[in-house]
């Protein structure tokens, strides 16, 4: 009997840019568990995935659901201090993604607005495609990752009712 879709995990990848101390790239943590796979060339992410970029015009909502089923997510572990608002250009802008207002509970960037490590960028984008008990394993392999989901528990809850991006705006507003 074929796995239905509501059990399935939603495969993950993130690219490292080398660019914060590797003892502390959460990414790279998933990966040892086998929870994230490590894309060493932005040119070699999957075909038709959703990459989470801070900069892009469409933030993720559950409109993306089954695109990410099927294509996985990409999170981009780049610096903002190091890249700014240049984030790299081969990704489609149809592939990209905005997080709407969370906090950061990582010990690098605590309490910043939108500041988020892999891992938390990868709890945030499961738990509004509708995938808490995925966004809860990740987050149980960090001494913080309860913190995250008890720091931003209102707004994930109203982005997770969300049905589309213009209503993850919407909720958006209510925090920000």
């Amino acid at each position: 009997m074929a796995m239905s879709t509501q059990k399935r995990i939603f495969p993950l990848y993130f690219y490292d840019g080398k660019q914060c101390d590797p003892k502390k790239c959460s990414g790279k943590k998933l990966a040892k568990f086998g929870l994230a796979t490590q894309v060493k060339r932005i040119s070699n992410l999957p075909g038709g995935s959703i990459v989470l970029v801070p900069t892009a015009k469409k933030v993720l909502s559950i409109e993306d659901k089954e695109n990410v089923l099927k294509c996985g997510i990409v999170v981009l572990d780049l610096s903002w201090k190091a890249t700014g608002t240049d984030f790299p250009k081969v990704v489609r802008k149809n592939r990209q993604r905005a997080l709407p207002f969370l906090v950061a509970a990582n010990p690098v960037n605590y309490g910043k607005p939108f500041l988020l490590s892999t891992a938390e960028a990868f709890a945030a984008a499961l738990i509004i495609l509708g995938r808490r008990g995925q966004a809860e394993s990740i987050m149980s392999k960090f001494k913080w990752g309860k913190t995250f989901l008890d720091l931003n528990r209102e707004p994930l809850e109203e982005y997770e009712k969300a049905k589309n991006s213009a209503e993850v705006i919407e909720a958006q507003s209510l925090f920000i």
